[in-house]
């Protein structure tokens, strides 16, 4: 399994009723029923070509009535409530869109692979809580960051502006990823900023960007 699924397969727990929304493989869904956490899982994709990959390796849990696959935009077509939902490797955008019709779920695995901050302020704003929101990475030589936002549908507490931004668990903790992401992004943010063909109020947005970044490095690296 690849790392990131692994990240993400770590962070889910036991429930009654269990939602692969955009399964693909189905990987996520198989570590559900293999440990025996969830009593029934659904399989949601709109692509039926991809939904047939996550049948053919869940057959078995098929065949059992405790794997229920559906062709289906989103939560559509899930014909009963699921304590919980697990969105991942989609926009942040398109996460919201799938979840913005119905009430939060119970409990939710979100993994958007941009606009995370959108995520945020959109669980919030429908008054759930964020229990973890933390980046992790993925690969050696060539990292990839993703971010993880996990909770429950209700019980939310106020996000600053920075914690919107970055997440709160990784300004809090300052994980080893988070800084590779924020070293990362810095070095991008100072290369563009350099370039002489640069619109210069464009340019003052890149700095203000980077002298964010720089400190919230600095508060990282001073607090170890």
């Amino acid at each position: 399994m690849r790392e990131r699924l692994s990240h993400i397969c770590a962070a889910l727990h036991s429930a009654r009723v269990f939602a692969d929304i955009g399964c693909d493989h189905g990987y996520c869904t198989q570590y559900m029923l293999r440990h025996g956490l969830c009593e029934r899982a659904y399989l949601s994709d709109i692509s039926a070509g991809s939904l047939k990959k996550a049948e053919s390796l869940l057959a078995e849990y098929i065949a059992e009535g405790r794997c229920i696959p559906v062709v289906a935009d989103g939560l559509q077509g899930i014909p009963e409530p699921c304590d919980l939902v697990l969105i991942a490797g989609m926009g942040g955008e398109e996460i919201v869109r799938i979840l913005g019709p119905y009430p939060l779920p119970e409990k939710f695995v979100l993994q958007p692979m941009k606009n995370a901050e959108k995520v945020r302020r959109f669980l919030l704003a429908r008054g759930g809580r964020i229990e973890c929101d933390l980046t992790f990475s993925e690969g050696d030589r060539k990292m990839k960051f993703y971010d993880l936002i996990c909770g429950c549908g209700a019980g939310g507490d106020g996000y600053t502006d920075m914690e919107f931004r970055y997440g709160r668990d990784n300004l809090r903790g300052g994980s080893s990823a988070f800084c590779a992401m924020l070293r990362t992004e810095r070095d991008k943010l100072a290369e563009r900023a350099a370039r002489p063909d640069m619109n210069e109020k464009a340019r003052a947005g890149l700095l203000e960007k980077l002298r964010e970044i720089e400190g919230i490095l600095h508060e990282i690296e001073t607090d170890l």
